[in-house]
């Protein structure tokens, strides 16, 4: 019978698609490669399958974390299908996607005190996309004490005892599993502690965990939404955020960087030339993480930041002999107001190869394009509020550089996408992003909750094209935070700042 079992598990694991990690991926590129039902002939038939209110506390902005996604979990109950979603005040659920009902859930005891009041900022809550481990059946989540948890699927119960991951209140972002390597970044100086990568090796039975600062006083925080991306060979990428900029010091404020996994030893780094205006104006390239992706035998990396700038990197030199020289640099393309709240790329972008093997590139750009940036041979009316830029990845003279294809319809403030067969979804956040007000006071986190622009709405485009397919109109009713999307077996999911989970599919 064991062998029965097994040998069925095996085969329903090869159908089945999964949404393990923010982004889909361990290289951040958004792509649902398992994905067999969404298509684009039932995509204008997309409605609200379903939607389930958690009982769940709200830490400042912060609510509900992007869901994972795992299928098959063989359980005592049946085969399952799992939606993990983890929620600010410490809690985790596991969600049977079937039945839409609380499969089994954890509140987390936290160990000490937070040294900071909670604002938008540092919200001292558990911030950190969850990660799972599909071999070993195991769910891996870091709560706000940055303490990490190994939890197995079928129940919830602890694999392992819990062990300090990242420093307490610190604000971890989305984790990511490679090689059975953790690594998850810190910033915003969250819990009074300094920004940096952390990483945990999983094989080793000690669990030792690694780190690397990214600054010896303050600033050069990591806090883009999916974290760190990892190549393909292993090395971990990040963007950094603002503060003092000297390397024989430890201080790599708004640069590429990259570390060996294993070791978190420093491999390579690109820093603008013009990091020290970017820093000046607050212009981090901290809330963005790249997308590695493969093209024509070399593995690029693409990113941005506040500033509004593409930037392409070979991961083999990142920044060439001085470090400061790219692959490729764009003119401004979105940002010309210089603002660094509401304009600029944010989040993190969504990268894949079509069926003709051309490289696609999508950014995440909030408010309206820039005079000086290209111009897109497709557009859809005048995006002020945000939108998705598409690019193409050529070479053109033995040049990569990203060509224009197409920009969306107008969307307020953008969460990054994901790429279902030849579809790309998008969530319109509806989100106030503005950071201060009218008297340049710092706001706080009920003001910008008061005055959110809109309920969040989740569009379908055309990957090629960018043709509005369908959206979901009025079905979503609150607006998004630092959200995401997740794909598996022919549902769309997301979360909202209420504490709602929606599923979004196709009529059959």
């Amino acid at each position: 019978m064991r062998i029965v079992l097994t040998t069925l598990l095996i085969a329903s694991a090869c159908l089945a698609g999964d949404w393990l990690t923010f982004g889909g991926d361990p290289q951040r590129t958004g792509l649902a490669q398992g994905e067999e039902t969404i298509t684009l002939s039932n995509v204008g038939k997309m409605r609200l399958e379903w939607k389930m209110k958690l009982e769940v506390g709200i830490k400042e902005l912060h609510t509900l974390t992007t869901p994972v996604v795992v299928n098959p979990v063989i359980t005592p109950r049946g085969f399952k299908e799992l939606a993990v979603v983890a929620g600010a005040d410490d809690t985790l659920f596991a969600i049977d996607t079937d039945t839409q009902k609380i499969f089994w859930q954890k509140k987390f005891t936290i160990n000490g005190t937070p040294k900071q009041k909670p604002g938008w900022l540092c919200p001292n809550a558990l911030t950190a996309t969850p990660v799972i481990d599909k071999r070993a059946r195991v769910v891996y989540v870091v709560t706000s004490d940055g303490m990490l948890h190994a939890l197995n699927l079928v129940n919830g119960e602890d694999t392992f005892p819990p062990k300090q991951f990242t420093p307490p209140f610190a604000k971890p972002y989305s984790l990511n599993l490679v090689g059975g390597v953790l690594t998850a970044p810190i910033g915003q100086g969250c819990g009074g502690h300094k920004n940096g990568v952390f990483t945990m090796d999983l094989n080793d039975p000690e669990r030792t965990v690694r780190e690397a600062r990214t600054t010896t006083t303050a600033g050069a925080g990591i806090w883009g939404r999916a974290g760190a991306a990892v190549g393909a060979d292993g090395r971990v990428y990040v963007e950094t955020g603002d503060g003092s900029f000297d390397p024989a010091k430890g201080k790599w404020a708004d640069s590429f960087l990259s570390y060996k996994a294993k070791t978190l030893e420093m491999a390579d780094s690109y820093t603008p030339t013009n990091r020290a205006w970017i820093t000046k104006k607050d212009l981090d390239q901290g809330n963005f993480t790249p997308v590695v992706f493969p093209f024509k035998g070399r593995e690029l990396i693409a990113g941005g930041g506040k500033e509004g700038v593409l930037f392409l990197l070979d991961t083999k030199s990142l920044g060439g002999e001085d470090h400061r020289t790219p692959l490729y640099r764009s003119e401004l393309i979105t940002n010309e107001d210089v603002d660094f709240a509401g304009q600029g790329f944010w989040g993190s972008a969504a990268s894949y190869e079509d069926e003709q093997g051309a490289r696609w590139l999508y950014m995440p750009a909030w408010g309206r394009p820039a005079s000086t940036g290209p111009k897109f041979p497709l557009s859809y009316g005048e995006a002020n509020a945000g939108s998705i830029m598409a690019f193409k990845i050529v070479e053109k003279g033995g040049k990569v550089e990203p060509e224009a294809a197409w920009i969306s319809r107008d969307m307020h403030v953008p969460e990054p996408p994901v790429i279902v067969n030849g579809i790309l979804f998008v969530i319109a956040s509806g989100e106030y992003v503005k950071q201060v007000d009218e008297n340049g006071r710092l706001v706080d986190s009920q003001y910008r909750v008061e005055r959110k622009v809109s309920d969040a709405i989740l569009y379908a485009l055309d990957a090629k094209t960018g043709k509005e397919l369908w959206n979901s109109g009025k079905s979503i009713t609150a607006f998004t935070h630092f959200g995401g999307l997740a794909v598996a077996n022919g549902r769309v999911y997301l979360t909202t700042y209420d504490g709602t989970l929606y599923a979004f599919s196709p009529e059959e």
